[in-house]
């Protein structure tokens, strides 16, 4: 499904260059369970902005159902985005002043349909998450961990081939944290492409395979 050639991702500060990611070479199956780890630093989250197609590599190739994502127009990235990846986020990134349910429609927006067929859309992954009785309520009237799976809707609703999750469970207590990562494994279970983002080696190894970067290149992988 992915495919990575000699990735770079370089940046320049005054004089000195920073090799954000330095040689990365890496391929991830269908359906695969994949945890991105690291410490701060190491190059996870620009491999994982990349992988999301929120940033182009300075040099080589990402592939992407056998697609060069690197080589494609802003549009074209766009349109990926918002067709074939799912992102989840440590801050939830709702939008305060709409429902849950408003919130989890807005990737449908540009899409073809009614707004009685995204309403459905809509109330299917709520219900998947287990919230579609909270479907009218504001972020701020909903826990931390309910707000996390309102966006966990979101990121399902456009059936993406590929879900992101960066440190989702970063601003979440325990137990919570625990009930997020179980929706996660239940969601691979049911054949979703999931690559987890974490610093959390407990975390990480509830995943298929793991794979830790640093100084921007891949130290192990390992299943």
């Amino acid at each position: 499904m992915i495919e990575l050639r000699t990735l770079k991702r370089t940046y320049i500060v005054g004089s000195e260059t920073i090799f954000a990611l330095d040689g990365v070479h890496m391929a991830v199956r269908r359906n695969e369970y994949l945890a991105l780890i690291g410490s701060s630093g190491s190059g996870k989250s620009t491999l994982m902005n990349i992988l999301g197609c929120l940033d182009r590599p300075t040099s080589g190739e990402y592939l992407l159902d056998g697609t060069d994502v690197a080589a494609r127009s802003e549009r074209a990235l766009s349109e990926i985005r918002n067709r074939r990846i799912g992102f989840v986020f440590q801050n939830f990134n709702l939008l305060p002043r709409i429902s849950a349910l408003k919130n989890v429609m807005q990737p449908l927006i540009y899409r073809p349909g009614s707004r009685k067929d995204r309403i459905a859309s809509a109330e299917r992954v709520l219900d998947r998450v287990g919230l579609l009785n909270r479907k009218n309520h504001l972020p701020n009237e909903l826990s931390g961990g309910q707000r996390q799976r309102v966006a966990i809707a979101r990121a399902l609703v456009t059936a993406p081939s590929l879900l992101l999750a960066d440190e989702p469970t970063g601003n979440l207590d325990s137990t919570t944290a625990a009930d997020i990562l179980q929706l996660f494994d239940e969601l691979h279970g049911e054949g979703q492409t999931v690559i987890l983002v974490t610093h959390d080696e407990a975390i990480a190894r509830r995943c298929q395979r793991r794979i830790t970067l640093r100084d921007g290149r891949i130290l192990s992988d390992e299943s």
